[in-house]
């Protein structure tokens, strides 16, 4: 089990070690080297996602190991507490950034018509932490839309167990 440690409280999560291990191994990576701390999720947008991993509270970003090849073809579903890789146009762009779907997002799935994101976890214990982050207050900052109006920070993330 993984917990994130936020301004608003905890997100316990359980990888999908077989289904997503290179999306887990990338992740627990970033825990390791203690990249997560003081970063924050800098987008959110209700009845979708909350979306962090790579930004300072000024919206700079953090420099990220190499990007991973996209596992998003295996069978996981973008439904309601499952965490996925974020990333660019381009299918394998992931690197640190990740998501927490607020709702069943299927156009998110991999299909015939996108590549999809790779879901690696699910929340087990703290989704209501996830809604309360869902509903705080946005607005456009540095030219990014949806970001919180105070800093939501990711204080620590660790490994349980």
């Amino acid at each position: 089990m993984i917990t994130i440690v936020t301004n608003h409280g905890e997100i316990v999560v359980e990888l999908f070690e077989e289904a997503a291990p290179i999306s887990c191994e990338n992740f627990r990576q970033y825990i390791e080297d203690g990249f997560f701390v003081e970063t924050v999720f800098h987008r959110v947008i209700p009845s979708f996602m909350i979306q962090g991993g790579g930004m300072h509270a000024d919206l700079s970003p953090k420099e990220t190991r190499a990007s991973i090849k996209n596992e998003a073809a295996n069978g996981e579903k973008n439904l309601r507490g499952t965490l996925a890789m974020a990333r660019t146009g381009d299918v394998d762009s992931a690197t640190s950034q990740f998501f927490v779907n607020l709702n069943d997002n299927a156009f998110l799935d991999h299909s015939s018509k996108d590549f999809g994101y790779a879901v690696f976890a699910n929340v087990t214990d703290g989704m209501d932490v996830v809604d309360k982050i869902a509903a705080v207050p946005t607005g456009n900052s540095g030219g990014h839309p949806d970001v919180p109006t105070e800093a939501v920070t990711i204080i620590d993330v660790r490994v349980d167990g």
